[in-house]
């Protein structure tokens, strides 16, 4: 997982509340358990006029000019606001993968589901969730500024407005570690290989035959 560093990003408004994971990543999307690949497909319902399928050309397929992603003005962006309840649903990882492999690295909304929330953080995305006063004045600002982006610092904890106003955050310090080191759960496993090696040739040593073919 890559490290979360200070960065300046668009910003895209979902002005949704209860967006779930089947919006964010349709359901015959998830035959394959790879984390990427995801992102062409995320919002699938939304953004195309035609209903998708696993293997199809989306450069080919016509989109929904009237969602919000699809508009010109939100290319690129890597900072996605949303309502309240994002996440909401099932609790397929391939949310955090769709959202992540499309090019957001923060997500600003009022409230998360749980599970959703969780599997963010555990997939280098940071799920923030801000008082519905913030909110609204982001929703504000984004639609009557065109290219409006937000700076954001997990080390310092704040979010960054163009004018220079800056909004403080609360994360989980453990989450803000691994994040700003890049670990996932294998990423922490992995922190310990030489105790895990030198155990396990202690097992070897003092129980050899569980170790015999």
């Amino acid at each position: 997982m890559e490290k979360f560093e200070t960065f300046t990003g668009l910003v895209a408004p979902m002005d949704r509340n209860n967006v779930d994971t089947d919006a964010i990543i349709p359901k015959q999307f998830l035959k394959s358990i790879q984390r990427s690949g995801f992102g062409p497909n995320a919002f699938d319902e939304w953004r195309y006029l035609d209903h998708g399928e696993p293997g199809m050309d989306n450069s080919l397929r016509p989109k929904n000019p009237n969602f919000v992603l699809n508009q010109p003005r939100y290319q690129g962006a890597s900072i996605l606001l949303a309502r309240a309840n994002f996440g909401c649903g099932s609790s397929r990882e391939h949310a955090p993968w769709a959202l992540a492999d499309y090019g957001f690295k923060v997500i600003l909304a009022e409230s998360f589901a749980d599970i959703f929330f969780n599997n963010c953080f555990k997939n280098g995305l940071l799920p923030l969730a801000l008082p519905k006063e913030e909110v609204d004045t982001f929703f504000g600002l984004t639609e009557y500024t065109p290219g409006f982006a937000l700076t954001v610092n997990l080390a310092e904890q704040k979010i960054t407005r163009p004018d220079g106003v800056a909004i403080p955050f609360q994360v989980d310090p453990f989450r803000k570690e691994c994040l700003l080191s890049g670990w996932d759960d294998i990423g922490l496993t992995l922190r310990h290989a030489d105790e895990i090696r030198a155990f396990e040739e202690q097992r070897r040593q003092a129980f050899p035959w569980l170790f015999e073919i």
